[in-house]
């Protein structure tokens, strides 16, 4: 059975830079999901540890360094979205890591256009928009790292008189 479930979704510095907040934002909107927070804060040290906290782990210190650079680079806009399967929904919306990999009609691969190999050869970070949790446990994670419960509003759209 489907259930109804919320995810963290980061824009990045590109994508804040860039004036795409909108636009993403109304893709998700679109599909179905709904904000129930929002804010924009700049990403220090210990902060970005927190959220990236098993990262240079699991790709090496390399990885997270650069990573870390990128998202400090200016502000960041934090939102937490709820809908049906909003886990897989946003990651699917997103589209694959790499911009270049990314299909046609996902907001990186229609929005950004980076490859992996690019990154690699120039030890720069994977200007890809947005972060997005990657399942329901480092959505939980997240969304408790960056929002309190009283940041976090419950409401009823028009549209979940339909689809809930």
């Amino acid at each position: 059975m489907a259930n109804l479930e919320r995810t963290l979704v980061v824009f990045k510095p590109d994508a804040v830079a860039r004036g795409l907040v909108g636009r993403i934002t109304q893709r998700f909107e679109d599909a179905g999901l709904k904000i129930v927070a929002m804010k924009m804060r700049t990403m220090d040290e210990e902060f970005t540890r927190k959220h990236y906290f098993d990262l240079e782990e699991r790709l090496g210190k390399s990885v997270y360094d650069v990573v870390a650079s990128f998202v400090q680079q200016g502000p960041v806009i934090a939102m937490v979205l709820e809908g049906v399967e909003a886990v897989p929904t946003v990651r699917r919306l997103v589209g694959a890591t790499y911009p270049a990999d990314a299909a046609p009609g996902t907001i990186r691969g229609d929005l950004a256009h980076q490859s992996k190999s690019y990154s690699l050869e120039r030890n720069t970070p994977i200007a890809n928009l947005v972060h997005a949790s990657g399942n329901s446990d480092e959505a939980k994670y997240e969304i408790d790292l960056w929002f309190s419960s009283a940041e976090q509003f419950d409401y009823q759209t028009l549209a979940e008189r339909y689809t809930f």
